[in-house]
């Protein structure tokens, strides 16, 4: 049976990927998730209706409210996604927020 967990992150060399435009280091395999929040990002998106600030909350894909724009595909899962090296990030949310 084929497991749906994530792919461990490893402990080796870091990778570079882009958040927002600024360039952004993470480790293969941790989620995107985990890569914003280390780099100080809280709020991932704004509601369309009310531009409610939006981040990681139940943190295993099933509300949907870390939604990021990866490599140009929009509403990926933040949580649920593992980086690699090169990826672009996206956020609809600031930097200090």
């Amino acid at each position: 049976m084929r497991s749906s967990r994530l792919p461990r992150a490893s402990g080796s060399a870091m990778v570079e990927v882009t958040v927002d435009g600024d360039p952004v280091q993470a480790y293969p395999g941790e989620t995107v998730a985990t890569v914003l929040l280390a780099a100080g990002r809280r709020t991932f998106r704004h509601t369309d209706h009310l531009h409610a600030p939006r981040g990681l909350f139940c943190g295993m894909g099933v509300c949907f409210d870390c939604l990021v724009t990866v490599d140009g595909q929009a509403n990926v899962r933040a949580c649920m996604t593992p980086v690699r090296a090169g990826m672009i990030i996206e956020t609809g949310g600031s930097s200090d927020a």
